[in-house]
């Protein structure tokens, strides 16, 4: 079972919900759990999906595009989500293209000290997912200073904070209706 809900099958699908499924494709012409575990209701698998792109895949986003899946990746650690984690760490590793690097960075977010393998605004970053997503109520204007003081703009804190809202609602999506990747294909980019 992917997921403790029902989920509809693209045969099983009305005309309304297979226009959704898809705008919700991915590059490997599949509709992933964390995206069908919301058949039952189109409308919210369409906002689901614009939300994704938008935070994650938009490519007005000047965050590089393998440090923003490793905020996610990190996000999904904190938030003990091994759906995101397993589909957005790929992603990661996959961007990032050096073995090494990529484990040195991987333990850092498990052990929760990416002090360890980043610096500057990279580590400004992570530290402000990790309150955002731990302690959001502890959220000060300092937090969003500190992020200025490290070279961040106005627009990169609105990236970040997206993402990181972002994967706080995606992954209690998925941990509390218990989806899982049976079926999916892990990752966005196809292999060479």
């Amino acid at each position: 079972m992917a997921a403790w809900i029902n989920m509809i099958s693209d045969e099983n699908a009305s005309m309304e919900l297979k226009e959704v499924l898809d705008l919700a494709r991915t590059p490997h012409g599949t509709v992933d759990n964390v995206m069908r575990v919301h058949s039952l209701r189109p409308n919210t698998m369409k906002g689901h999906v614009t939300l994704y792109r938008a935070a994650l895949h938009d490519n007005a986003n000047t965050i590089p595009m393998w440090f923003q899946e490793t905020v996610s990746s990190y996000v999904s650690i904190l938030n003990n989500c091994a759906y995101s984690l397993e589909n957005h760490w790929k992603n990661a590793a996959h961007l990032i293209d050096d073995v090494k690097k990529s484990e040195a960075i991987e333990a850092a977010l498990w052990s929760k000290t990416p002090q360890d393998v980043f610096g500057g605004m990279e580590l400004e970053m992570l530290c402000y997912a990790e309150k955002l997503t731990l302690r959001p109520s502890d959220m000060v204007q300092e937090d969003v200073f500190a992020l200025k003081e490290a070279g961040a703009g106005d627009g990169e804190i609105l990236e970040l904070n997206q993402i990181v809202g972002y994967f706080n609602y995606v992954n209690r999506l998925l941990n509390g209706l218990g989806v899982t990747t049976s079926g999916d294909t892990v990752g966005f980019y196809k292999a060479d």
